[in-house]
């Protein structure tokens, strides 16, 4: 296809999409579309950032205008759940832009703010509902929403979905709205869970890929600092100053991470914002309106926040620490080398990450480059030591020694050499497969409570 023309799309639309600068349809755009029109309920893969939102919006949209209905208070005709509030905020606004000359409305409802204003809005009826599964919930338990009336049901980010614990949420909600109904799945990686998620809510689905499965954007330059943990706040210090970067999202694993490598990077003079599920929604939509402007130029998040953030011009993704599932790091990195634009993603892996970057260099099929020059003026780290991780018992006698060095590694104490160990030379890539992370359960219930 080389125009949204070419989709058959109405003049509302077009006007919508020419406003917003669009004129060509994306790979997952140009397929989804016509099926999604034909009515066909569709599974799509398809990486972060290449427009999914709109590969489901514009033919909701274009359906609806085709078959009018009377809004009905505290319902809707579209459903469309979220993960976290940055993305259901995200597609709320999509909808409202392409359908803003096309008479659709659209209410957007997440946790973490006062209910009052959502359940008014509720009360006025809508075309489009945008939601996460609590607080929908939460709201159809008090009958302030009312699931009977849709015909159009959307699990975006449905990979996500799964991992943050949310699946007995969804097939609550599924269990509310009407089986006569189109539904569309969208993620960008498709674990074994969320074909079977798959299997049971959809009819007859047409698959529609357009990327090979967890493969990043080939406009992304990846490498990795094999650094010691204690070593990484100076690495990531160094980078910062000594690298030209825009913008730029350093990941972190947890909250308290986050807040902590903040308070260090303030100590060292870089500003930089934080954005994790603890933080209450009137703080990241500060810390993101600030990323965009861009002032702080450094956001860091942990990956459940960060979804949802569509930020124009990210030139750095840094890994300050490597994630659980290989499939995360794809995610993360995809926030930069978006739209046709260049980016490099950055990883720092200490000794006990070490089987974490194979099995993304498994998912990935390639090696990530090792930078082999310190990033902070420290003593790099011997090449054989970046090859593979040993146990306790088996250091040569040599890195023992005398000094104690031994002692101060297995009572937690840094020595001195490792507060100023650097990047390795090269990284072996056989595949290890990840391992999962233990407590899996309880943080994917703190994920929920804090969304």
């Amino acid at each position: 296809m080389s125009s949204f023309t070419d989709l058959g799309l109405s003049s509302p639309l077009l006007r919508s999409l020419a406003a917003e600068g669009y004129a060509t349809p994306t790979p997952i755009q140009a397929k989804a579309i016509p099926h999604v029109l034909a009515g066909r309920d569709l599974f799509g893969c398809a990486q972060t950032g290449t427009g999914k939102t709109a590969a489901f919006a514009l033919p909701l949209i274009e359906r609806m205008l085709a078959a009018p209905r009377q809004r009905v208070s505290r319902g809707c005709r579209a459903l469309v759940l979220a993960p976290t509030r940055e993305l259901a905020s995200q597609i709320h606004e999509s909808f409202r832009a392409y359908g803003r000359h096309a008479g659709i409305t659209s209410v957007v409802v997440y946790g973490g703010v006062g209910q009052r204003p959502q359940a008014d809005a509720l009360h006025r009826g809508t075309d489009v509902l945008v939601a996460t599964p609590g607080r929908l919930l939460d709201l159809v338990g008090q009958r302030l929403a009312d699931l009977r009336g849709v015909e159009f049901l959307v699990l975006d980010e449905a990979d996500r979905m799964l991992d943050m614990g949310f699946i007995h949420d969804v097939r609550r909600i599924v269990g509310l709205v009407p089986r006569d109904r189109q539904t569309l799945f969208f993620s960008a990686t498709l674990p074994d869970e969320v074909r079977r998620l798959a299997d049971a809510m959809l009819r007859d689905p047409l698959e529609v890929k357009t990327a090979p499965q967890a493969t990043p954007a080939e406009t992304v330059a990846q490498s990795v600092f094999h650094v010691p943990k204690a070593g990484k706040r100076m690495a990531l210090v160094s980078l910062l100053r000594n690298e030209t970067m825009d913008r730029v999202i350093v990941f972190t694993r947890t909250k308290h991470g986050a807040d902590k490598l903040q308070r260090d990077l303030a100590k060292a003079g870089i500003d930089a914002a934080a954005i994790h599920g603890n933080k209450s929604q009137n703080q990241r939509e500060r810390a993101l309106a600030a990323f965009k402007a861009p002032r702080p130029p450094v956001l860091i998040a942990t990956d459940i926040a960060a979804r949802g953030i569509d930020v124009d011009g990210v030139s750095h993704v840094v890994n300050y620490e490597l994630p659980h599932e290989p499939e995360t790091y794809v995610h993360r990195i995809g926030r930069t080398g978006r739209a046709g634009q260049t980016g490099e993603a950055v990883s720092f892996c200490d000794p006990e990450e070490r089987l974490r970057l194979r099995a993304i260099e498994k998912l990935l099929r390639m090696p990530i480059t090792p930078r082999n020059a310190p990033p902070a003026g420290g003593e790099a780290e011997p090449a054989d030591a970046a090859t593979e991780p040993r146990s306790r018992g088996h250091e040569p006698r040599g890195r023992r020694g005398r000094s104690g060095g031994g002692r101060n590694r297995r009572q937690g104490r840094e020595t001195p050499g490792q507060a100023g160990a650097g990047a390795a030379a090269a990284v072996a890539t056989a595949p290890v497969a990840s391992r999962p992370a233990a407590g899996g359960n309880r943080s994917r219930r703190r994920h929920r409570r804090a969304l």
